[in-house]
């Protein structure tokens, strides 16, 4: 492979727009195609961030030879439909969060990977934002001791729309899929695999959660308190106690630029790390090293980990009564 990645984009909402601009930012990196239902979307799209071909029809797109990975940011249910798509024609993907919408996409999505030699990645942003690394060495390093708990919640007001993404069942709409994740992954991130989960929501008449509240109990006396909402302007803070302090996760915690860690002997620490861009630049350039190196998944978010996050979002759809057709 090339040393420029040559990437595309199906889906040109509010997300590809930021990440569009940061490919503009990355190193190694050009936008070289775009695709849309709507051609004068896509072609609108195209001009404004420089990118040397767009298209009215997704598949031309990922039939497109000199395109290297295609970013995937359409609807969650048509994450699936759309990977397999890209490849059927030899692309490697980075699809944006959720995976999929069960494990069994999950699980086809990355067998089909494997199988060809693909890469493949979740689009969960979160694990290369700087104050995010910075927080696992924190960890790695003990210096709040061990992890007791996690408690981190997502929320903004949101008024209802059953034809919008967030409250439309067919597009894969709710609370939980939408940011709930991010509260899931922040407790991946800090302790692991849930021994057990406690989960509850408040449903919208179309069959999502506007809300959903979850208790995971980990194997070595460990919780976390997580929870995601479209009701309230929660403080968007993540907080991970330990035996010897916590560590806070500044508002929006999924993209933070600040940690602070407060030690129990009184003792404060501050970390200012600003992101470069909109914040995907960092997941870009990671994702770039890996295709250039033939790798077929990245060691830092590995598909295991996906695997791991769709079963957790599994058990918690479970218990709210959510599913999608």
């Amino acid at each position: 492979m090339s040393q420029t990645i040559k990437w595309g984009i199906i889906g040109l909402g509010s997300i590809a727009h930021k990440f569009a601009a940061d490919i503009l930012l990355a190193e190694n990196a050009v936008l070289y195609g775009v695709a849309s239902r709507f051609e004068s979307k896509a072609e609108e799209f195209a001009q404004r961030y420089h990118a040397d071909k767009y298209y009215s029809d997704y598949e031309l797109l990922a039939k497109d030879k000199n395109i290297d990975i295609i970013y995937i940011a359409t609807p969650n249910t048509y994450h699936f439909e759309h990977t397999i798509m890209c490849f059927n024609h030899n692309k490697s993907v980075l699809c944006e969060k959720p995976l999929g919408v069960d494990t069994d996409e999950v699980e086809t999505m990355i067998r089909e990977a494997q199988n060809r030699d693909l890469f493949l990645m979740e689009g969960i942003w979160t694990r290369f934002i700087p104050a995010i690394q910075k927080f696992l060495e924190l960890l790695k390093s003990k210096a709040i001791g061990d992890i007791i708990s996690v408690d981190a919640n997502f929320g903004f007001i949101k008024d209802f729309d059953a034809k919008s993404r967030l409250f439309n069942k067919q597009l894969g709409g709710g609370s939980l899929l939408d940011i709930g994740i991010y509260p899931i992954y922040i407790s991946y991130l800090a302790l692991g695999f849930p021994a057990d989960i406690k989960a509850m929501a408040r449903m919208t008449n179309t069959q999502v959660d506007r809300s959903c509240t979850m208790l995971f109990h980990y194997e070595y006396d460990g919780k976390a308190q997580l929870s995601s909402t479209f009701e309230a302007n929660t403080t968007n803070e993540a907080y991970i106690f330990g035996t010897k302090g916590k560590i806070k996760l500044h508002a929006p915690f999924h993209h933070p630029q600040q940690i602070t860690v407060y030690h129990y002997d009184g003792q404060q620490q501050n970390f200012q790390m600003p992101y470069r861009g909109n914040g995907y630049v960092h997941e870009i350039e990671a994702i770039n090293q890996y295709l250039q190196e033939e790798q077929i998944e990245h060691p830092q978010l590995n598909l295991k980990d996906s695997q791991n996050i769709s079963q957790i979002i599994a058990s918690v759809k479970k218990q709210i009564g959510l599913s999608y057709d």
